[in-house]
């Protein structure tokens, strides 16, 4: 009895050490603790600890942009969950599995997997991870162009937030609700849930949390026609980005900088970030995020009379939307081709 004991004493060391590695975002280490603990898991053996260490290595991969390789892992811990008949495991696999399903704009299948997460997490009065996976939903119905269903379910995820008394979260929260805003093109109102998050983020040392924001107030004021003050505070949320070895928001931050630049129509500085985006999408193979600075790319050649290189911009961007079965792109895309 002893050996497995210290086993398993050892386990709980190592996952509570990975744990600090993944907060701090440094995927690639926790990625090798979360690996040795499989192996340990294995040799106790333990189905739930196995189950929960699939869980970690499928997040190590997601923070290292390898989504097929996270999915495989969080479909194993799902079937270990099931096996062992553990509703938590299964609900925590459920909304991972819909997180990376979302992240590859697959937005059907993820709203399956969260859809059943949430009524698990509910049904076990656990909710923390019911706000967790509400949040993934929201996004989704942002992202879909359908900001008004993400602001209701926004709202409601913020007064179970402030219920919990988690102050991390709120900001979050307080984020995506300027976000949808912004989607709604309802600015002001936008600003003002955007800079509420921000004193909670620099509070909560959360860098990565107040980049998103100020990556999202620059938009706001390039959509308020405040095109060099944007600039400003863009270059500003790259610096800290990098920094921070974002690599998916640095490419998001480089996307909107030639966006900016494309208003100012100083084409050439806009399609000079543009490729340094694209370039990183594809090293993250996030095709939303390339099919997306193409689209904004062929629209600058079309302003500039460059219908070749537009058209061209318009296909690649059509062929990554197709294989995201990503309506709302395909929609204006064939709107852009019809108009050239």
């Amino acid at each position: 009895m002893t050996q497995p004991f210290s086993q398993v004493k050892e386990w709980e060391q190592r996952r509570h050490e990975a744990s600090r590695y993944y907060q701090r975002g440094k995927f690639s280490e926790y990625l090798n603790l979360a690996t040795e603990n499989l192996r340990l898991a294995r040799a106790i053996p333990d189905r739930a600890r196995e189950g929960h260490t699939l869980n970690d290595i499928g997040l190590a991969h997601l923070g290292c942009w390898q989504f097929q390789k996270a999915l495989k892992c969080f479909h194993q811990a799902l079937a270990v969950a099931q096996e062992i008949d553990n509703d938590r495991a299964q609900a925590t696999a459920m909304s991972n599995l819909g997180s990376t399903y979302s992240r590859l704009g697959r937005f059907s299948q993820a709203l399956e997997y969260l859809d059943q997460a949430v009524f698990i997490f509910r049904k076990l009065q656990d909710t923390q991870g019911e706000v967790s996976t509400l949040n993934d939903v929201a996004l989704i119905y942002t992202r879909l162009r359908e900001p008004k269903r993400a602001l209701l379910l926004q709202n409601q995820i913020l007064a179970m937030r402030r219920s919990l008394g988690d102050f991390s979260g709120e900001a979050t929260t307080l984020n995506g609700i300027g976000f949808a805003y912004c989607t709604l093109g309802k600015f002001e109102q936008a600003l003002k849930f955007l800079q509420e998050a921000l004193p909670i983020q620099r509070a909560t040392k959360n860098l990565l949390g107040e980049a998103t924001t100020l990556n999202n107030i620059a938009s706001v004021y390039s959509d308020l026609g405040q095109p060099k003050e944007a600039l400003i505070l863009y270059h500003q949320v790259l610096l800290t980005r990098q920094a921070l070895n974002d690599r998916s928001g640095e490419a998001t931050t480089l996307h909107n900088i030639g966006f900016t630049y494309s208003i100012l129509a100083q084409h050439k500085q806009g399609l000079k970030f543009y490729k340094q985006a694209i370039a990183i999408y594809q090293e993250l193979s996030d095709c939303l995020g390339e099919s997306s600075t193409l689209v904004n790319m062929g629209n600058l050649y079309a302003m500039t009379k460059r219908k070749k290189l537009a058209r061209s911009c318009y296909r690649n961007a059509q062929e990554l939307a197709e294989q995201l079965e990503y309506q709302p792109l395909l929609e204006k895309l064939q709107q852009y081709m019809d108009a050239l």
